[in-house]
């Protein structure tokens, strides 16, 4: 399960990335998982949610190419900001939804995967990357941080290349159109929200 959270914490280039995809990955041990041979993610995008005055927000984020091929390298960049120190307690609220018949249908949360609520994602971190240890490449060239607290201020991941391996997911997530939506908390306070989408086809 933990070399698993690590190879999505390599594809996460800011603040919200890096906690979308380590929550999305994480705890997936307890399921019937399929080993994808061959699978391309396309039609990858995303948008900010949140409020105007959200402090936390994505500024631009990209991959290439499209379609992603799995296994396969990847090239992606980003750049975010929060206007506001994240630390602990982080809560992050996680919808996934499918598209079946037309239909855009909620996963339930099951066993930590789909749609679930996640009441500390640092302290999530802590347990995927212990603190002292150095985060992994290539946040730890860029300097970009991997544990709470984030300071306010400004983060950027210039254009990188990266590797995606052969990897196991449940069954029910290996073909069809997704859609995520993450909003992270904070005192009670709303501080960033982000969109994806995207499709799988997979072996």
């Amino acid at each position: 399960m933990m070399n698993r959270m690590a190879s999505s914490l390599k594809v996460t280039v800011s603040v919200t990335v890096v906690l979308a995809l380590v929550i999305f990955q994480a705890n997936c041990g307890s399921f019937g998982l399929k080993k994808v041979r061959n699978a391309k993610v396309l039609g990858f995008d995303w948008k900010n949610c949140g409020q105007p005055d959200a402090p936390a927000v994505l500024k631009t984020f990209t991959m290439s190419p499209d379609p992603i091929n799995i296994p396969g390298s990847l090239t992606a960049a980003a750049s975010g900001s929060t206007s506001v120190e994240l630390a602990a307690p982080l809560s992050l609220n996680v919808t996934l939804e499918k598209e079946v018949a037309g239909f855009w249908v909620k996963v339930p949360c099951l066993e930590e995967l789909g749609s679930c609520h996640y009441k500390d994602v640092c302290d999530i971190l802590n347990q995927l990357i212990p603190p002292g240890q150095d985060c992994p490449e290539p946040l730890h060239t860029y300097g970009l941080p991997c544990h709470c607290p984030f300071k306010a201020g400004s983060y950027s991941l210039p254009q990188s290349e990266f590797y995606l391996p052969y990897m196991d997911l449940p069954s029910w997530l290996t073909n069809g159109n997704y859609r995520v939506q993450g909003d992270l908390g904070g005192g009670g306070k709303e501080l960033g929200c982000l969109k994806l989408s995207l499709s799988i086809h997979s072996d």
